[in-house]
């Protein structure tokens, strides 16, 4: 377009200085015309300008969209990456927690496998034993009445024969004697061996198992002493106490379908929780509600009573340890109920406390011990739990989320399609205008072409005519605007 521009001064350039130079061969009614058009050509110039420049303009003003929403996708793409990393960060976490359990569950598996084997085979052994011992026992018994009864009866028989042949007894008799003891001395010599050697067989086989019994025994020893080790690893650190418990609470939050940091917050991370005096609070577990409402969790492990209780061979101690385990659950319950959560500033929760148990048991031990306990704990606000009660009522709270978010993201579609239709239709407006503004500017430059070469006595072919007169030049005007062979002038 300024290339024409240009083309059009220059020409216009020429045409006047030529006129100057030979100020004669043209009429002054010829003069005034082509002042007039050259006048017309300067006007349609400066329109044809003015267009180019609105059009410059709005094509800047879509360049600087164009980079303002590059700049806003670099920005939401730089978050995402930000919230994937936290993200992974989170999960090995987890990960770790939840493999250092179950390693530890395992070991405590395994352990009290081993002590169970160890006491079961003790047991039998033990049984064994005595059985054993009962078996040689009889047998001696009844050796002993047999070597009685052999030996009787050979004197008997001694006798019997001595007094028979002693007037006949000669060399003779002797030998024949003899011959006749021989056999019974040898079956008897015999019956001794054999008697012997099950004896000291069977005093073997008793030691073997004595020692078996002893190995035994130091084994369930060890096995003891590890499973004690495991145990006072829970019994004697309180925070390994909470950490598992807490654990175990996270496990159930993630089996009920609940986003972390999204709709529970561990440890009120964040949220920066404090009272009227300036205390800050972190409590075990903040589930979040629709319409920005809270419900607190708190994990307790009665694991020390517990135990005690479990492994109590006298009725009347497992009664004094049911009674320290229900006097520590109602401390807990005291102890939360002092702390008033609902009244916490940046809290919107209503004034009761959802008191994790992850131990069931313990739980279950503990009512059937006191019924009055439920109670107790509404009276101060606090509603006891456990990991199967729980999980419904986490359950219950996902379902109510996933509705939540259903008719939020409803609304949203709604708001960003209205949205969408308004932005399309000022969209249609702009290439309107710019159509439009398009449609003016092809039509003014048809017209500038026009009056050039179009029509008798056109610009163009008056051009060209100087030019035949003998005007020197360089270049040539293209063939496509002249419209027909310029007639030649004479002098």
């Amino acid at each position: 377009m300024e290339i024409i521009y240009l083309i059009i001064g220059i020409i216009l350039g020429g045409i006047i200085g030529f006129l100057i130079k030979s100020k004669k061969g043209i009429s002054e009614t010829e003069a005034n015309e082509l002042k007039s058009q050259i006048l017309q050509l300067t006007e349609e110039n400066s329109r044809l300008k003015t267009d180019n420049s609105y059009l410059e303009e709005n094509v800047n003003a879509s360049k600087k969209e164009l980079l303002q929403e590059k700049e806003k996708s670099e920005s939401l793409n730089k978050q995402l990456l930000e919230l994937t990393d936290e993200k992974g960060k989170a999960v090995s976490r987890t990960s770790l927690l939840e493999k250092q359990l179950n390693e530890l569950q395992t070991s405590f598996e395994e352990i009290s496998k081993k002590y169970n084997d160890a006491n079961s085979q003790i047991s039998q052994l033990k049984t064994e034993n005595k059985n054993l011992l009962e078996k040689l026992e009889n047998q001696k018994k009844e050796i002993e009445e047999m070597q009685k009864k052999f030996s009787d009866a050979f004197e008997n028989l001694a006798n019997k024969i001595f007094e028979e042949k002693s007037e006949k007894f000669t060399e003779k008799n002797k030998m024949n004697i003899d011959e006749i003891l021989k056999p019974l001395k040898e079956k008897i010599n015999e019956f001794e061996n054999k008697i012997e050697n099950t004896h000291k067989e069977n005093l073997m086989s008793h030691t073997s198992l004595i020692e078996q019994i002893k190995n035994l025994e130091k084994l369930n020893k060890q096995i003891s002493d590890d499973a004690s080790n495991l145990t006072k690893a829970l019994k004697s650190d309180v925070k390994v106490q909470g950490n598992w418990g807490e654990v175990i609470l996270e496990r159930i939050l993630e089996e009920s379908g609940l986003q972390k940091g999204i709709e529970y917050i561990p440890q009120g991370e964040g949220m920066k929780l404090s009272d009227e005096e300036g205390r800050r609070f972190q409590p075990d577990i903040i589930i979040k509600l629709p319409e920005n409402k809270h419900i607190i969790v708190d994990s307790k492990v009665s694991l020390i009573h517990y135990e005690q209780y479990v492994s109590a061979d006298d009725e009347k101690k497992r009664e004094e340890f049911l009674k320290k385990l229900n006097t520590s659950i109602k401390t807990h319950i005291d102890g939360l109920y002092k702390k008033h959560y609902h009244d916490l500033k940046g809290l919107n929760s209503p004034d009761f406390v959802l008191l994790f148990m992850p131990i069931e048991g313990s739980f279950a031990v503990a009512l059937q011990h006191d019924n009055s306990l439920y109670k107790y704990a509404l009276e101060k606000h606090i509603v006891i739990v456990s990991p199967s009660t729980l999980l419904a009522t986490l359950r219950t709270i996902a379902f109510i989320w996933r509705q939540e978010n259903q008719t939020k993201n409803a609304l949203e579609i709604a708001r960003q399609s209205g949205n969408l239709y308004d932005a399309f239709v000022r969209l249609l407006e702009d290439l309107e205008k710019v159509g439009n503004n398009l449609e003016k500017a092809s039509k003014s430059h048809q017209d500038v072409i026009k009056k050039l070469s179009t029509g008798r006595g056109n610009l163009i072919s008056r051009v060209e005519n100087i030019k035949k007169l003998g005007a020197k030049a360089n270049k040539k005007i293209p063939e496509k605007f002249i419209e027909e062979e310029t007639p030649e002038l004479t002098e």
